[in-house]
């Protein structure tokens, strides 16, 4: 369990945290989110005991961390935006060094690690000859070295392919079922994967704080239909589309022209919907309906739900750009 209450932190005349407070119970992925400068990587830091707090105070299992620093960091496994790692160093040497700093079985932890983060091939390796995605897998088991009960995460597949992201993700969803784990990622689409709960931090203040379905449906854009048609007046698709039970709004975005050959204008058609999360309130068969009965052409047509963009956008611009 993690209790951050009433932190803020000030440099100089700057406060780059103001007043926040939160709790994440044990198994529990959060997500961090913020533009940049917005006070992330300094929560985590006060998190992990690596700044001391201006004021408010942050407990671990009940502990104040400034007040058992020992205690509450062997529960932690923190692995920053760039890890720290010595490039001199062979991997498993420099695995087992941190092994032995932890105290904890070289002979059985380090097998497992390798094994769970993908380093077999590259054990042998300088850390400085590893490319950023490898090096950030050395970095996620040097985190993961002590067992810890807490992985706070920033940017964990920064500079990784599509396949070492995808292992990536699931090691961080299998270790979220009995451990609590924070990921502080620019990765929105990552953050839906995993996070089953969103912090959003802005200016330093916790602007959000809810479950990821939840602040979709309170902050999220309206759901929309998206449409291309061709061969038809725009005055009188938005009529028809606006007439249609459901619909909120109809926005003619621009024309595009075919790839038919035939030099023929394309109107994009963005239809707002009233209840976007109402089952009975698919609109696309009607509107198909609508656009071949009047004798016009269809050559596109999505529903497109509410996004985590949506949400990090409002709270931290205040709208649409």
């Amino acid at each position: 369990m993690i209790e951050v209450q009433h932190v803020s932190m000030q440099f100089g005349t700057f406060r780059a945290v103001d007043n926040i407070s939160f709790s994440i119970k044990t198994g529990e992925i959060v997500g961090l989110l913020g533009p940049n400068g917005a006070g992330k990587t300094t929560t985590m830091r006060m998190i992990t005991g690596f700044l001391e707090p201006s004021e408010g105070f942050v407990l671990i299992d009940g502990m104040d961390v400034k007040e058992f620093p020992v205690e509450t960091k062997k529960k932690i496994g923190y692995m920053p935006e760039s890890a720290p790692l010595y490039g001199e160093m062979i991997v498993e040497d420099y695995l087992e060094y941190v092994a032995e700093m932890n105290g904890v079985d070289v002979s059985e932890r380090i097998p497992h690690l390798a094994e769970i983060c993908g380093l077999k091939e590259i054990m042998h390796k300088n850390i400085s000859e590893l490319s950023r995605g490898n090096k950030q897998r050395v970095g996620l088991a040097h985190a993961l070295m002590g067992n810890p009960e807490i992985l706070i995460l920033d940017e964990p597949t920064s500079g990784l392919d599509p396949n070492q992201v995808s292992e990536v993700r699931s090691l961080i969803k299998k270790i979220g079922e009995t451990r609590t784990v924070i990921i502080s990622t620019h990765i929105l689409s990552e953050v839906e994967t995993l996070c089953s709960r969103v912090i959003i931090i802005s200016g330093g203040k916790k602007v959000a704080d809810s479950p990821t379905d939840e602040l979709r449906e309170r902050y999220g854009s309206s759901g929309t239909i998206s449409l291309l048609v061709g061969k038809a007046n725009k005055t009188q698709l938005q009529f028809a589309l606006e007439a249609l039970k459901g619909v909120e709004s109809c926005k003619i975005t621009e024309e595009n022209e075919a790839s038919d050959g035939k030099n023929q204008k394309l109107i994009k058609v963005s239809v707002g919907l009233k209840n976007p999360d109402d089952e009975g309130n698919d609109l696309r068969p009607e509107i198909a309906r609508l656009v071949v009965n009047r004798g016009w052409e269809l050559y596109g047509l999505e529903m497109q739900k509410n996004s985590l963009e949506d949400v990090f956008r409002v709270l931290t611009t205040g709208g649409e750009e």
